[in-house]
């Protein structure tokens, strides 16, 4: 079983930045792809950005692609999400993922354990 943790929503105007971290545990957590999922309310979670096990392989939405950062650092069991230039349309509750496999993927179901999620508002 693998718990997540998400930390580091809350409000920002918009054109700022914020970082995410999801703190994972178990030992196979190294080995897991991991991704990042956003939902706005009245709207379905959608796939954002997502990184193989080492973290050498990356994969954006299209929405996202040129603000956004996905990473990694095993040693310390934690995927991140480094968001600059945000956007009013960018609020919403942001959930870390991971999948017992290790080449990312795009597709919701195929994650596995999920987080509590974190809130981001961005204000206009």
């Amino acid at each position: 079983q693998v718990q997540l943790v998400e930390s580091g929503g809350g409000l920002v105007q918009a054109g700022g930045s914020l970082r995410l971290s999801c703190v994972g545990s178990g030992r196979s957590f190294s080995t897991y792809a991991l991704a990042w999922f956003r939902q706005a309310p009245g709207t379905g979670r959608i796939y954002l950005a997502s990184l193989n096990w080492n973290g050498k392989n990356t994969y954006y939405a299209d929405s996202v692609k040129d603000r956004f950062t996905i990473s990694r650092d095993n040693a310390k069991n934690t995927v991140y999400l480094q968001m600059d230039k945000l956007k009013p349309e960018d609020t919403a509750v942001y959930y870390c993922a991971a999948r017992t496999m290790a080449t990312w993927s795009a597709a919701i179901l195929e994650y596995d354990y999920w987080g509590q999620g974190t809130q981001v508002t961005v204000s206009s």
